[in-house]
């Protein structure tokens, strides 16, 4: 595991509680074989004491710390190279500009052979057609489910429920912290400035919301979807992106007035786009709160909304295991082939 943050020690909790039924359901034992944090690495090839990891981390800052198994200042390139693993859960925080350092987790790990979980959506965002070809250049699993809408199986969705269909066009809200703004905005007739620190406060918008309010998170999830539903070979680049910053109380108070609210919408069409975007309050994607929702547009099926929350380390983390046994059934219809 690389990154031992909320989502990591969220998904290490998971498969500690859910042993016996993992194995029993599944066949599924995994075993975490190395952590890294920002102070070194634990390495354990039997397996790493989980709770003793979690205490680590909270006592001591780091699990490196360990008298048995700690490998202090180790890198994470370092131990990605060195230790025998069959994945790496890659969920080091997002940065949209270089991908770094990230990219090169996930590009070490192929080329020793190594699957990969991700939620780090940079990487990504700027470069997951080149990522999707090195994966299977090095015969492994790419998978990223909880980048796009955390818990709620958005991706899969569209891959799996509308599988052979053909998706025409996708409409969504991707970013939690800008509906919730936008929410207030409507619902409490405040402005901006006063809706973002409501959202500051409870911790749904960073003390530097720019990644947010200014489009670029809904923009990495867009790219994503294009590549991985609609089969776009896109980056973050091919997107106009237009934040929320703008939107004024009285223009959520026009759009009120014509039944209507406005909420960041992202949608891949022939081209793809986020931008504040008036639409009716009786459409599907007229959520509320920190709520994200997805409309797909499909040739047969015509349109399906999914909606569910887009955040969270246990809702994340439950994505990263839903990708680990997705891998695993992998592998087992690559053996019976």
């Amino acid at each position: 595991m690389v990154g031992w943050g909320v989502v990591g020690q969220s998904f290490a909790q998971i498969i500690a509680q859910r042993k016996k039924e993992l194995a029993k359901k599944y066949g599924f034992r995994p075993r975490i074989v190395a952590i890294v944090d920002k102070k070194g690495a634990a390495i354990n090839p039997k397996g790493l004491d989980i709770e003793e990891m979690l205490t680590l981390k909270k006592d001591k800052g780091t699990v490196a710390a360990s008298s048995k198994y700690g490998c202090p200042d180790m890198t994470a390139l370092e131990a990605i190279e060195s230790v025998e693993a069959e994945a790496i859960v890659e969920v080091t925080p997002t940065n949209i500009e270089t991908a770094e350092p990230g990219l090169s987790y996930i590009k070490t790990a192929f080329k020793t052979g190594k699957h990969v979980v991700t939620t780090n959506k940079g990487p990504l965002a700027l470069a997951l057609p080149a990522l999707t070809e090195l994966a299977d250049y090095n015969n492994v699993c790419l998978r990223f489910s909880g980048t796009v809408g955390a818990g709620t199986p958005i991706l899969e969705f569209a891959k799996n429920c509308l599988k052979g269909d053909k998706i025409v066009s996708v409409r969504g809200i991707l970013n939690g912290t800008t509906n919730y703004i936008l929410t207030e905005m409507d619902e409490k007739h405040i402005t901006f400035d006063k809706a973002l620190k409501a959202a500051q406060n409870l911790g749904y918008a960073e003390a530097e919301p720019s990644m947010d309010v200014e489009g670029h998170d809904a923009a990495a999830k867009l790219v994503i979807m294009a590549n991985w539903i609609m089969n776009k070979k896109v980056t973050i680049e091919n997107v106009k992106i237009r934040g929320i910053r703008d939107v004024s109380a009285q223009d959520i108070a026009d759009a009120s007035e014509k039944g209507c609210t406005i909420k960041l919408i992202g949608s891949i069409e022939e081209s793809l786009k986020v931008e504040p975007t008036q639409i009716s309050k009786h459409d599907p994607l007229a959520v509320d709160g920190a709520l994200n929702a997805v409309t797909f547009v499909s040739q047969s099926a015509g349109e399906q909304t999914i909606i569910g929350l887009g955040a969270g380390g246990v809702e994340t983390a439950s994505a990263v295991l839903r990708d680990l046994l997705d891998i695993k059934q992998t592998i087992a219809n690559s053996m019976i082939k």
